[in-house]
């Protein structure tokens, strides 16, 4: 079974927000209304309203970091992780966790960067080389 999921969260700013999602992530803006976007984020739809973002805080122990919580993210191929935080960081984006290896050498290494959106909602992007190893223990 093919499912995507779908996300609504609000936003401060639809033209700020537009500017993100579509010129610095590179997602396709789908419909809209004066309160309202779509985004088509990484094959995935998240709609985006005017209002107060959520509350977040620095509480999720992973690793060696306090990651935002709540967060959302999204799990790429290593090569597209890449060419995001590429992206990313050529659009001088102010990193919460900067790009990097989280466990290195075990089951579930990836890459992972965590940002924010210019309401300040936190976003996580992971990257594995090996799909098979996104739930591996």
């Amino acid at each position: 079974m093919k499912s995507l999921f779908h996300l609504a969260y609000n936003v401060t700013d639809l033209e700020a927000t537009r500017r993100f999602y579509g010129d610095v992530l590179g997602c396709k803006e789908g419909r809209s209304t004066d309160s309202w976007v779509d985004f088509d984020f990484f094959g995935h739809q998240i709609s985006l309203h005017l209002g107060k973002p959520f509350v977040t805080e620095n509480t999720g122990h992973v690793g060696e970091h306090m990651v935002p919580m709540p967060h959302m993210g999204i799990v790429l191929s290593l090569q597209d992780w890449l060419a995001l935080s590429a992206r990313l960081q050529s659009a001088k984006v102010k990193f919460e966790i900067p790009p990097q290896v989280r466990f290195e050498g075990q089951a579930g290494e990836q890459r992972i960067m965590f940002f924010r959106d210019p309401s300040g909602n936190p976003i996580e992007a992971k990257g594995f080389a090996d799909f098979d190893k996104v739930f591996a223990s």
